[in-house]
C-alpha cells in the first residue's frame, strides 16, 4: 500500500564480452544461458516508428534486457523482477538494426528465454495506443487490466484485457471487483470527513479520544494528522517487517498494539509528512467506534450504494468472499504465474474491490460533491500545510499535485498482487482509471493520459522535464574538474539505505546505485547529467558556496537525495559490532555476525543475512527490512546497541544482550 510511484533501481550492463550476435524472429523463442561476465546479443531488424513487445523467461536466471538503437544509443533497460517473465516494449525511431542485449543480473547463472511477441507500426488512435501500450497483458494464460478513461462520469473508453481468474480460466470484465490497494485511502479520508460534517466527529479530535488505548507519547496525534500523514506514529508494514512478521500474516489488532509498543513519535505531529499506513488503519477504527457499525457495513450503506457504486465492497480480512473478484497473481520462477492472496490488516488503508464503472461515479463526485457536499469535497483536495509553513503535495487521502499543465487529484495503490491508478483532473472534468490484478504491469499511464488528453496538455517542453534543460548546452564545454565537487555519496529521503556514488575518471562521469553496477552519465546541462541506460536524470543542487548539498534524481517524478559524509576509509573493526541484540518495541532478536570482511544481519525468520555496507563512522546500509543500521557506544566505546531505520519506519532502538 504505498503511493503509485515506484523507483525503478538503477541497472547497467555488466562488464564482459559478449556472444555472437543472433538474429531474431518474431513469434520464435531464442533459448540461452548465462555465464559469468558475459552476455548474449540479439539483432532484431525494424523500420520507423515501429512498436516492439517482447518478453525474457528467466527460467533459472535473473536477466537484464538492455535494447540499443542502429546509433549504438541506449532506447531502454528491462529488469522487473528476479525469476519468471520480464515484458519489454520499445518502439523504434529510426530504422535499422536494434541489439537487444541480455546480462545475467549481478552475474548469475542459468537459463532463460529470449521472444519478440509483437513487431507492428505504432498505434496513432487513442484506443490502439491503449491495446499496444498493455498487449502484454492481452491474452487468455496472463493476469489482466481494465483501461477506462472518464469524462463528467462517463466512461468514454474502458476495455478489460486478460484475465481476472486464470484458476477458472475467467476473463476480465468492466464489472471485474479489482483490490485497489492505497487508492482506498481518499475513501476513508471522506468517511472521516463525512462524520465531522455531520457532527460526529471533530477533525482536531485527539485520537486517543476515540482510541483511548493508545499510549501518551507527549503531543497530541489529532485526526487531522492521520489524515495527512503527518501524525509521527510507526508505519506497521516497515515496522512489522523489521519483526519479521510476513505481511500476509498481519492482523488488524497488531497495528494498535504496535503503536502501545511505539516508545516516542517519530516527528512532532504537524511538522513532517512521512506516508503512514499505520493512520488509516487507526481511522477506519474511529468510523467503527464513532458509528457502532463495522467499517465495511457502514461504507457500503453510507458511500458506496448512494452513489450507486453497486461492485464496490471493503475486504476485512483477505479470507473476506468479495463476489466476482480478480485474484492476485505475480510472476513464478521458471514461467508462469503464482496465485497471491492479499495483505493482511490492510482495512481503511487499503482493502477496496471496485470496478472502473464504480470508480468513475467516485470520481465524478468531485464534480458535482452531490455526496458530502462541497466543504468535505474541498478539505479533501486542499493540500496540507505543515507547522513550518511548507505546503505538502497531499490531501486527505489524496495527492495534490499537476500533470502537464493541469491540476490532479490522484492516487495510487498495491497490494501484494493488484495495482491500480486514479486520476481526476478537475479543470477539465476528466480522468484515468487503471485496475490490474498483477505487478508485472506496463508502467503506461502517462502514455494513455497523452494519448486522450493531449489537446489539454502542456507541450513536453523544459518546464515540464528539468532532465531536459540546456538543449544549446555543449558537452565538450563542460569542464571535467567542475564534477569533482558533485562527486561523492547521496542517500535518496525517501529510501535510506539507497544510496547513489558520483565519480570521474578523467572526462567520463559514473554513478552507481546501492546493490547495482556502475553506470556512465552525460552532462546535459552545466549541473544536469542523464543516464541512457533507463530514462532517467540527476541534477546537482549548487549552493552559493559551491557547495553540493543535495540532488535530484529524476526518474518517474523528483526525488531528492541528501550528501552523506565522505566515506571513512576503514569502520572499526568488525568484532566490535558483532553480538546479539533486542527491541523491545518491535518484540524481536537480531544476531550480528562478522563473516570474513563482511558484516551480516542475521533474523530466525530470514533466509538470508543482510549484508552491511558501511557508510560512516559507526553507521552502516542494509537492505530489507532493514536499511539503515546505527551502532551506538557508551563512554567506554563499546558497543550499546543500534538504531534501525527501513523507510517510513526509522531510529528504532535495539539494544546488544548477552549471547546464550
Amino acid at each position: 500500500m504505498t503511493p503509485r510511484y515506484t523507483l525503478a533501481l538503477l541497472l547497467a550492463l555488466a562488464s564482459g564480452g559478449a556472444a555472437a550476435q543472433e538474429a531474431l524472429v518474431p513469434g520464435q523463442p531464442a533459448e540461452g544461458t548465462t555465464a559469468s561476465g558475459d552476455s548474449d546479443a540479439y539483432t532484431l531488424a525494424l523500420d520507423a516508428d515501429q512498436f516492439v513487445l517482447g518478453r525474457a523467461v528467466q527460467v533459472d536466471a535473473d536477466v537484464v534486457v538492455t535494447v540499443t538503437g542502429p546509433d549504438g544509443e541506449a532506447v531502454g533497460e528491462f529488469d522487473e523482477s528476479a525469476r519468471g517473465t520480464d515484458p519489454f516494449q520499445f518502439v523504434s525511431e529510426a530504422s535499422g538494426v536494434y541489439t537487444i542485449t541480455v546480462t545475467p543480473f549481478e552475474n548469475a547463472k542459468g537459463t532463460y528465454a529470449l521472444e519478440i511477441l509483437r513487431s507492428e507500426p505504432v498505434a496513432t488512435a487513442p484506443e490502439a495506443i491503449v491495446d499496444q501500450q498493455y498487449a502484454v497483458l492481452d491474452s487468455d494464460d496472463s493476469p489482466g487490466v481494465v483501461v477506462a478513461i472518464v469524462e463528467r462520469g462517463e466512461l468514454v473508453f474502458a476495455k478489460p484485457y486478460g484475465m481476472a481468474s486464470l484458476t477458472y480460466g475467467i476473463p476480465y470484465t468492466l464489472d471485474t471487483p479489482t483490490n485497489i490497494g492505497s487508492t482506498s485511502k481518499q475513501f476513508t479520508a471522506f468517511a472521516i470527513a463525512l462524520l465531522a460534517e455531520r457532527g460526529e466527529l471533530g477533525l482536531d479530535d485527539d485520537i486517543r479520544a476515540h482510541i483511548p488505548e493508545l499510549p501518551d507519547l507527549g503531543a497530541t496525534v489529532t485526526i487531522r494528522h492521520l489524515l495527512t500523514h503527518t501524525s509521527g506514529y510507526r508505519e506497521f508494514l516497515n515496522a512489522l517487517a523489521m519483526s519479521g512478521v510476513a505481511p500476509l500474516a498481519i492482523e488488524r489488532h497488531e497495528i494498535i498494539s504496535l503503536v502501545q509498543r511505539q516508545t516516542e513519535l517519530q516527528n512532532t505531529p504537524g511538522t513532517e509528512w512521512n506516508y503512514n499506513n499505520t493512520a488509516f488503519a487507526l481511522l477506519a477504527t474511529v468510523v467503527e467506534r464513532v458509528t457502532e457499525e463495522s467499517f465495511p457495513d457502514w461504507m457500503r450503506a453510507n458511500v458506496f450504494l448512494p452513489l450507486g457504486m453497486e461492485n464496490t465492497y471493503v475486504r476485512e480480512s483477505p479470507t473476506t468472499i468479495i463476489p466476482g473478484r480478480a485474484s492476485g497473481y505475480t510472476a513464478a520462477e521458471g514461467g508462469g504465474w503464482d496465485e497471491v492472496p492479499d495483505l493482511g490488516g490492510a482495512m481503511g488503508a487499503g482493502g477496496i474491490y471496485s470496478t472502473a464503472p464504480d470508480l468513475a461515479k467516485w470520481m465524478d463526485n468531485y464534480r458535482t460533491a452531490r455526496l458530502g457536499g462541497e466543504r468535505v469535497i474541498a478539505q479533501m483536495t486542499t493540500p496540507y500545510v505543515l507547522a513550518s509553513g511548507d505546503t505538502t503535495d497531499y490531501g486527505f487521502g489524496l495527492f495534490i499535485d499537476e500533470v502537464r499543465g493541469q491540476r490532479r487529484f490522484q492516487h495510487g495503490g498495491a497490494d501484494m498482487a493488484h495495482r491500480s491508478d486514479f486520476g481526476y483532473m478537475p479543470d477539465i472534468e476528466s480522468g484515468i482509471i487503471v485496475l490490474s490484478n498483477t505487478p508485472s504491469i506496463p508502467n503506461a499511464v502517462a502514455q494513455v493520459a497523452n494519448a486522450f488528453f493531449a489537446d489539454h496538455f502542456t507541450p513536453e517542453d523544459e518546464a515540464d522535464a528539468p532532465a531536459a534543460s540546456g538543449e544549446d548546452f555543449d558537452p565538450e564545454s563542460f569542464d571535467p574538474e567542475t564534477f569533482d565537487a558533485y562527486a561523492g555519496r547521496y542517500e535518496l529521503e525517501e529510501m535510506p539505505g539507497f544510496i547513489l556514488t558520483f565519480r570521474r575518471e578523467d572526462g567520463r562521469y559514473f554513478t552507481q546505485a546501492t546493490g547495482q553496477s556502475e553506470v556512465e552519465i552525460f552532462p546535459i546541462s552545466a549541473e544536469t547529467f542523464e543516464l541512457r541506460v533507463v530514462p532517467a536524470s540527476v541534477t546537482f543542487n549548487v549552493a552559493d558556496d559551491g557547495t553540493v548539498p543535495t540532488i535530484t534524481l529524476h526518474q518517474g517524478g523528483d526525488h531528492p537525495a541528501t550528501r552523506l559524509p565522505d566515506e571513512a576509509a576503514e569502520p572499526a573493526p568488525l568484532a566490535d559490532y558483532a553480538g546479539r541484540y533486542f527491541s523491545e518495541e518491535m518484540e524481536t532478536f537480531y544476531t550480528v555476525e562478522v563473516d570474513g570482511d563482511e558484516l551480516h544481519l542475521v533474523h530466525r525468520r530470514f533466509e538470508e543475512p543482510v549484508t552491511l555496507a558501511h557508510s560512516t563512522g559507526d553507521d552502516f546500509t542494509g537492505g530489507f527490512p532493514i536499511a539503515t543500521v546505527d551502532f551506538e557506544r557508551d563512554d567506554s566505546g563499546a558497543v550499546t546497541g543500534f538504531r534501525a531505520g527501513s523507510g517510513r519506519t526509522r531510529d528504532v532502538w535495539f539494544a546488544k544482550v548477552e549471547t546464550p
